[in-house]
This record gives structure tokens, C-alpha cells and sequence, in this order.
């Protein structure tokens, strides 16, 4: 069933996404080498409380971090933990808040320093993919739309690997709503998009295959090749002729362009 929502509904919805892009902008002012993953979880968790959020992913059917932290060959659900990052890691940040009872949620991948100019094309592309996806969030289009946009232009165009076990999904009182929202699929298959509705779109993007496998944690969602894997989220509004954007990614590449620890050479 799909949860469509008024515009005064969709306007507090835009308020806790644009608390998720405050928080993620901070973390792309102070990311840097030798900072630990558990260091950005309390960077997130103190940044929301401080502007009256609640914690989203935080005991989320017994989640124990704030945020997903995931590095490198990590697809998504990364623990945050004690080791140092280094120059080179990709860094994905998944991140949720709650504020006045409606979900934000959505992630953003980072480059520490010098990377190899494979990943680096991985990411650009990553991130282009989701706005492939985003165009196609339009009343009356179907939720294949969406996902054959992603598909085509990283997998078929670029021979990355589409993760197939894990999408996006509807957002809104709730952090996972239907419908699901794969990044794969076909062009006017699935359930038709209603204006108001919202969904957080969520490629997830791997270099090689697209196989991957779940680490003992129950949690941490790792590539099967151990190559490197993208994820960017934006929440989205279904509208009649162009998706609204809640989140903003503008204000977390301005910080990210004045951090001379990251590398923003796929812009």
C-alpha cells in the first residue's frame, strides 16, 4: 500500500531531511584521516539532539549505532568502530532522524584524499545514477521506471554491479514504508507513482559484482569480490511533471570542497 502524504505533511518531511543534509554537511566539514567511524556516529548523534531530532537507525530492530558507516567494500549497514580511516578509504554515510514524528533518511559517500581514478569514477557515477532514478519519480510513472534509469546508466553503460538484495522505500511516519524501490528493473513494470508520494531512492552501487554477502554481525553488508561499493540516498516527493527534492546535497559539497582532506576530483 502506498502511504501518500498532504502538503503539510510533506513539508515537515522536507524539515527532517534537511536535518539529515545539516548533519551530513558537518561531517563533510570535519572528515579527515585518522578519525574513526565511531567518531562521526557521536558527531551525528549530539548534531540531530542538539536540533530536537530523535535517532532513526538507533535499536531499529536492534540496530546499535546511530549511523551506517560504510567503508570501502562495505555496500551498506557498516558498524561504526575504532579503526583509524586513511587516506584513499570511501566512506558512505547512511543517516535517519525523526523530527516531528516524520522520517528523514538518507546517505552520502566521501572520498579521504587520494583514490585511484577507478573509484573515484565510481562514485561520479554513483551519484549520477540517483538523479537518473530521481527524473523518473513522476506521477503516473511506475516504480520500474526508476530502477531501470539506475540500471542503465551503471550497469549497462559502465558494467558495475546493481545490488539486487537490498533497495529503496517509501518513507514517512514510518523509516521503511512500501513500496519497495529497487535500483534495477524494467521500464513500465510495477506499481504506478501517486503525487505525494515519498520515497527515499537509494543506489547502491558495487565495482564489480553485483553479489554480496552479510558478515557475521548479522548487520555489515560486504561486496563478494571485496571491491568497492557507492551508496548516495535522496528523499524524494512523487509530483506530477518533476520530483521534488527534500534533501539537499549543495550544502554538503560546498563542505565538502572547502575539506582539503577529500576528494572532490569526480565533480
Amino acid at each position: 500500500m502506498m502511504y501518500t502524504k498532504t502538503e503539510e505533511q510533506v513539508v515537515l518531511m522536507k524539515e527532517a531531511a534537511m536535518l539529515v543534509s545539516k548533519t551530513l554537511t558537518e561531517v563533510a566539514t570535519v572528515l579527515k584521516p585518522g578519525m574513526t567511524t565511531l567518531d562521526i556516529d557521536q558527531l551525528c548523534m549530539e548534531f540531530a539532539k542538539d536540533h530536537k531530532g530523535t535517532l532513526s537507525f538507533y535499536n531499529y530492530h536492534g540496530y546499535p549505532h546511530h549511523i551506517c558507516a560504510s567503508v570501502n567494500d562495505v555496500v551498506v549497514h557498516g558498524f561504526p568502530n575504532k579503526t583509524p580511516l586513511k587516506d584513499g578509504d570511501i566512506v558512505s554515510i547512511d543517516f535517519g532522524v525523526i523530527l516531528n514524528g516524520w522520517h528523514g533518511d538518507h546517505a552520502y559517500t566521501f572520498i579521504l584524499g587520494e583514490a585511484d581514478a577507478a573509484a573515484i569514477e565510481l562514485v561520479k557515477i554513483t551519484k549520477e545514477s540517483l538523479y537518473k532514478g530521481i527524473e523518473k519519480a513522476i506521477a503516473n510513472n511506475r516504480i520500474g521506471d526508476i530502477g531501470y534509469a539506475i540500471q542503465e546508466h551503471t550497469e549497462k553503460k559502465h558494467g558495475y554491479g546493481v545490488v539486487r538484495e537490498l533497495v529503496g522505500h517509501g518513507l514517512g511516519k514510518h523509516l521503511h514504508e512500501d513500496p519497495q524501490v529497487p535500483n534495477y528493473g524494467k521500464r513500465g513494470t510495477g506499481l504506478k507513482l501517486k503525487e505525494n508520494l515519498v520515497l527515499a531512492i537509494e543506489p547502491m552501487i558495487n565495482m564489480g559484482t553485483h553479489k554480496v554477502f552479510t558478515d557475521d554481525d548479522g548487520w555489515t553488508v560486504k561486496t563478494q569480490d571485496g571491491k568497492p561499493s557507492v551508496h548516495f540516498e535522496h528523499d524524494v516527493c512523487v509530483k506530477k511533471n518533476e520530483a521534488f527534492i527534500l534533501s539537499d546535497f549543495s550544502i554538503i559539497e560546498a563542505a565538502e570542497k572547502a575539506n582539503i582532506n577529500l576528494n572532490t576530483s569526480y565533480y
